[in-house]
Parts: C-alpha cells; structure tokens; sequence
C-alpha cells in the first residue's frame, strides 16, 4: 500500500475536506449530534478502509440514509436506542456477506450505473450553489429533492440568489479560480504542483481570507457560513462526545425493524457505489463484493458501538479520491485519520474554513461525474442505453438516490423484456409454391414465458395449407409454458391443415402427436436442450 503513497497522500487530503462538511451535514440533516457524523467518517476510513478490498473506494456517513436514520431516532425513542440498530444493522451485513449477497451488485445495467454517478454529479453541483454564495439553510448532505428545510433543490437555488452573503461569494469564486488554473495549469508544470493539490490552496486561501476580511460587515464571511466541528474544552469534554447504545431495547421489536431497513439500504447503496467506483477506476481494479458487504458490517457494529452513523462505500468521496489520483486504499485509511487529528488538534483552525471554499471542490468533482460530453455518448448508444440512463439521472435528481435507481432499474428491465419478446424466434418464408406455404421457424437460444406473446401471436397468423419446418437445434432452454402453446398448436394445426415438421437434435418428427411426449416432459416443469 505504502508504494503509491505520492499519490494517495495528496488524494487523501482532497477527500478530507470533501468528507469534513458532509459528515457534519449528514448528522445534522439525520437529526443526530455533529460528532456522530465525524465518528462514521473516521470509522469508515480507517475500519472499513483497512478491511475493504476495494483500492480506492471511500466510505462514510450515507446521505441516502438520513431520512431513515431521522425518523428512526424518534420512533425509537432516542440516539442511544437507535444505536442498537446500527449495531444489529452491521450484524445482518456480516451474515449477508458470509451468504455471499454481494453478487447482486453486478445484476444493475451499465446505463443505470452510469445514470447513477451523471445524476449524482448534477445533484452535488445543484445542491452546492446555495452554499457557494453563503447561503446555508439546508445542511450539507441532504441529497433529496424534497429538502429537510422545506424547500426543494431548485427552491432553494433561488432563494441563495436573493441572499447572496458577499464574503462567501468572493472567497468561493477565488477558491474556484484557484481549483481550475491548478488542475488546467499548474498541475502540468512541475512534480510539486502535482504534491501539493489545488482544493488545498484553496482552503488555505479561505482561511486566510476569512481571517483579513475579520468582522467587516460587507466582505466578512459569519460563523454560519463556516465549517462547525465540536470543539471540545478538554479530554473529558471530548470523550463525553462519544455515545453508547442502550442494549436494554435489544429486544424491541421495532429496533430490529430498523435494523433491518439500515442492513439493506446501506447493502445496496454500497454494492452499487462499489460498481460505480470500478467503472470510473483508470485501473480497472475489481472490487470484491462479499468482502466488502463484510467490511461494511465491521465498520457499522463499529461505529454504533461509539455512536456513529451507518456507513457505506459513498461515490462523492470515492470519485473525489479517483479525480485526485487515488491509487490504494491508504488514501481512504489516511483520510480518516486526518478527521481525527483534525476533530482532536485543530478543531478551531477547521471552522475558519469557509463552506463557500469546499463548494468550490465539490463542483469540480460534481462537472467530472457529470460531463456534457457523457450525455451525447449515451444518446448515440440508441433508446435502450439512452432511455434508462436519463430515467435514472431524472429520479436522482427529481426524488432521491435509490428511488432513482429504481425507476432506471425498472425501464431496464422493461427494455430487457421488450428485446425478449422481439428475439424469441427467427422466421423465414422459404416457399411459396405447389399451392402451399413453406415457412421455417427457428426458435432462440434461450426461450421463456416472456416470449409467449410473440410465439403465440406468429403461430396463430400462420395460413391454412401451410408447411412448418419448426427448428429447435439451436434452442437450449424452452420453458413449459412455450411447450403448452405447441402443444395446443398441434391441435390446431390438423384443423387447418398446417403440418409441422419437428426438428431438434433429438430428431426430426413429422407432425408429433405431443409436444410434451417429444420433449419427455412432465407437466409444470421445463426443459434444457444442451
């Protein structure tokens, strides 16, 4: 791991203070204390860094949870009681993992994937402008369309438009600026400019522009609109950040309802942050799943245990770890263990950073996951990558993460069942001579009750004298259900004088009195021709 460090030190950094304001957004966005969010930050990096199997994938508090984690904290009654679900919540990962769940991970179109990270990109880019001009009504990390302030995602912009704080502003255009002539510039110039990344300059200029401009009243920039970790007045104050789940409600039913919501939300948004990651990977690692559904379960009983957030493998810091040049996961071990040197030694120093100055990072990694460019290769892929590729961006954008997905999913499968319907069978018009028709039908590969319709539809169009050369060779898996329509075909067939010459590699039958004798089948079951 140590071999890339030049790379993974200063990609480390970037993801640092990508991570800082949503781990704190996320909490207060959950309803639960700012500390939590730091806890699931730290665990997420050093735990789950350390046991995952993925080189760069970054892992943190998930915004996709916080609506689940707010409602279940008063349900439950309190923090500590929903602790115990986090806790239980990572128990049901390990299982999940030791049953090797992750697999289906890989079942998710690449339209959809794709649909996934452009849609996130546009979200951190929409979510971040009321940030960047100062201001910050609904906290970082609050993803959904329908905000925890009230608002909605483009409300909101528009209400940041009518109460533009100057300072923030100023400081977030000159961190902007900074960002692009480092990576378009500077980053090309020489090895030291490679060492030291440009969302660093910009915090440091943020810091120092904070400090000049002071309390002026025009150009200064208020406390709101910093970044705001706890600061603890010594160790005691520190450790009483920490919370401990009351395993006294272990036996609640509703707790393990929880539980059991926070081991399948946060399952599926990992596995799905897990193929997203390993499509942008310039490497093209490959992230073994089951391991991480198993890191993910450690982490979790960890971070409960401490009173931390539920965690997953998160795209906005894993994206921003591969655009800086992230090559191993210490970049993800090395990011949490700067959260907690800075929550411990440099607390203040780290609420002088302007949030204006981290929307400024985070745009740049919001325009990179979603290119203008990206949109017109997927239009020019044709309707069945296109269609669910803007399904999936539109419900990311216009409800949430995994209802997003969802719609994308199900527009898949439609497009799926729709070219399976249409390729079930090959027809040819051989002959048309001596008064009878010849026609041959070849039947795919893979043949299944979604193909009823359209085999059902061509047999039943077929003109009366005419001769079938019906042609299975090629046919490995025919379901029942397929069998039953030959079957009443050949009924039909003797009606209308149509016969049917039966050729699979088992023989060739003229008109066979069963299909379902032919195929040696039992009724309600199916069969392989291989």
């Amino acid at each position: 791991m140590f071999k890339s460090i030049k790379s993974d030190l200063p990609a480390s950094v970037v993801v640092f203070f990508v991570a800082l304001p949503l781990c704190l957004g996320i909490a207060l966005a959950s309803g639960a204390p700012l500390f939590s969010g730091l806890i699931s930050g730290i665990v997420g990096g050093t735990v789950v860094g350390a046991l995952s199997g993925s080189k760069i994938g970054v892992s943190g508090p998930a915004a996709g949870l916080a609506a689940i984690v707010l409602t279940a904290i008063g349900t439950l009654g309190g923090f500590e009681n929903f602790l115990v679900a986090v806790v239980l919540g990572g128990v049901i990962q390990l299982i999940f993992g030791f049953l090797k769940a992750g697999i289906i991970g890989y079942y998710f179109p690449s339209s959809v994937i794709k649909g996934m990270l452009t849609g996130i990109g546009i979200i951190i880019i929409l979510k971040q402008i009321p940030h960047f001009f100062g201001y910050d009504a609904d906290p970082e990390g609050d993803f959904a369309f329908f905000q925890v302030d009230g608002e909605n995602t483009f409300s909101e912009i528009f209400l940041a438009l009518n109460n533009i704080s100057l300072g923030s502003t100023i400081i977030g255009f000159i961190g902007l600026g900074i960002l692009l002539l480092w990576s378009n510039v500077l980053s090309n110039k020489g090895k030291f400019f490679q060492l030291i990344q440009g969302p660093l300059v910009a915090v440091v200029a943020g810091i120092i522009y904070f400090l000049v401009a002071g309390s002026n009243s025009k150009f200064g920039i208020s406390s709101s609109h910093l970044v705001s970790v706890p600061v603890p007045d010594n160790l005691d104050s520190f450790l009483g950040q920490f919370r401990f789940p009351n395993f006294s409600q272990i036996t609640n039913p509703e707790v393990w309802v929880v539980a059991f919501t926070i081991a399948l939300v946060a399952s599926l948004e990992t596995l799905l942050c897990v193929e997203a990651t390993d499509k942008l990977d310039p490497h093209k690692n490959v992230t073994p799943t089951n391991r991480e559904l198993l890191a993910q379960g450690t982490g979790n009983i960890i971070s409960g245990l401490i009173g931390g957030l539920p965690i997953t493998q998160v795209i906005v810091r894993s994206s921003a770890n591969i655009q800086s040049g992230g090559r191993t996961k210490m970049s993800a071990i090395i990011h949490g263990l700067l959260l907690l040197m800075a929550v411990i030694l440099i607390p203040r120093l780290i609420n002088k950073i302007p949030l204006s100055v981290l929307a400024a990072i985070l745009f740049i990694v919001g325009y990179k996951l979603a290119k203008p460019a990206l949109f017109k290769q997927m239009y020019n892929l044709g309707w069945k990558q296109s269609v669910p590729f803007f399904v999936t961006v539109i419900g990311i954008v216009f409800t949430d993460l995994l209802v997003g997905i969802g719609l994308g999913l199900l527009v898949g499968i439609i497009v799926i069942l729709l070219k399976s319907y249409q390729n079930s069978h090959f027809l040819h018009i051989e002959d048309n001579s001596n008064g009878k028709h010849k026609i041959k039908m070849e039947l795919a590969e893979e043949v299944t009750f979604f193909n009823k319709g359209a085999i059902l539809k061509e047999l039943d169009s077929l003109p009366r004298d005419t001769y079938l050369e019906f042609d299975v060779t090629k046919t490995r898996y025919l379901d029942y259900d397929i069998i039953e329509i030959l079957e009443d075909f050949a009924f039909k067939a003797k009606e209308r004088n149509i016969d049917i010459k039966l050729i699979s590699k088992r023989g060739i039958v003229e008109n066979p009195s069963s299909f379902i004798e032919f195929f040696q089948l039992r009724p309600k079951s199916n069969i392989s021709l291989s």
